[in-house]
């Protein structure tokens, strides 16, 4: 038995309003997992993390691998201990690392060997391992190891990448299977196959035949145009059990979301909100803010009036504009906070469209306000 359950309790066309069940907590989808690479979220506070809302986050084992050490953070207490954070979190594989660190490892059919960002030293990883590191952190979902297509890639070059995912997912699958079943967390198949709608199908139907607790779309949102992305969304999710939760990997502006929800997805993971915190890009209802435009040096308005974060009640576009302008780290987490607010204010507002089978009508909504210019001081 799976140590989660999953519960579609509304659909509105395709799209659903789900609850995720885990021991340490539920998580209402659609939901948006906050990027915990190095078992933190940059410039945030577990405290933060859960005023904002957030339900779940996401960690990455291949990071965590190298530093600390899957040992140290084992004697720790597990992952959860040592970062101070309650509620759920999913691991991924490792196999983004695949495609971000190309320059950096050699791929087989036994698994990766990396040359090390860290240190230059090499460290392999596969299968057996990857499984091994994400419950050894203690995850409450992991993810199969995979291979994340690169782009462009041709159908021969994106088969022969999908096909090794799936072998890798049989062994994931099989070492999972072999732990006492008291350690097993909740385990995810990843869809891979490039732009290719033939071979995304087949490889779900491999996945699906394997059978896992959720399965997650990868090898997206890595160079190919927003209309092949949306391509494969149009038809992949309906290819996997409408009863288990589907994962977009690594998707995350919010018209992704908004587009992915409407087509069946149920978690998002991305480093876009808080990256684009760091950097003074703030989302707003009506589109992107660009902090450090000159204009806001005298502003002494909210970043979004009608925002209810800690950032928007306390203080101005003019004090975030001096924060950033500075340096000061203070401003990247006053960001930070705005951002992860607003996404979770835009999922809770996808759910509560679909449980109110008005999800065409937000949709709308949500494009019609983002057309509009910001008001200028």
């Amino acid at each position: 038995m799976s140590a989660m359950q999953f519960t579609v309790e509304a659909s509105d066309g395709h799209a659903r309003a789900g609850l995720l069940r885990f021991r340490r907590g539920a998580v209402e989808t659609p939901a948006f997992m906050p990027v915990g690479t190095a078992a933190t979220v940059k410039a945030m506070t577990p405290a933060m993390l859960e005023a904002v809302g957030a339900d779940v986050i996401l960690a990455n084992t291949f990071h965590l691998m190298l530093r600390p050490g899957v040992e140290i953070i084992r004697r720790g207490g597990g992952l959860h201990r040592f970062m101070g954070w309650r509620r759920p979190i999913l691991t991924d594989s490792g196999g983004f690392q695949v495609f971000s660190l190309a320059g950096l490892r050699e791929v087989s059919e036994e698994g990766v060997l990396f040359r090390s960002p860290v240190d230059g030293a090499k460290t392999f990883l596969d299968a057996e391992r990857s499984i091994a590191i994400q419950h050894g952190l203690g995850a409450d979902v992991v993810t199969c190891f995979d291979e994340c297509t690169t782009y462009p890639a041709s159908m021969q070059q994106a088969r022969v990448s999908m096909e090794r995912s799936a072998r890798w997912a049989e062994r994931s699958l099989a070492a999972h299977d072999n732990l006492p079943r008291a350690r097993r967390a909740t385990l995810f198949g990843i869809v891979q196959g490039g732009v290719y709608a033939r071979l995304r199908r087949e490889s779900a139907a491999r996945l699906c035949e394997m059978g896992f607790d959720g399965y997650a779309l990868g090898g997206l949102s890595v160079g190919e145009s927003e209309s092949e992305r949306l391509r494969v969304l149009d038809r992949a999710p309906l290819w996997l059990p409408p009863a288990k939760p589907r994962y977009l990997m690594g998707v995350g502006r919010p018209e992704d979301i908004v587009e992915a929800v409407r087509r069946g997805l149920d978690l998002f993971d991305c480093v876009i909100p808080t990256r684009n915190a760091r950097t003074g890009f703030l989302y707003t209802r009506r589109g992107l803010l660009r902090l450090r435009n000159a204009r806001y040096r005298n502003d002494h308005t909210p970043v979004d009036a009608e925002c209810a974060c800690y950032t928007c009640r306390h203080f101005t576009r003019a004090y975030l504009h001096h924060l950033d302008r500075g340096h000061e780290i203070l401003g990247a987490t006053l960001n930070t906070i705005h951002n992860l607010h607003y996404y979770r204010q835009l999922t809770r507002g996808l759910r509560q469209a679909i449980q109110q089978n008005r999800l065409e009508d937000f949709t709308r909504d949500f494009y019609q306000t983002r057309t509009e210019a910001p008001a200028r001081p």
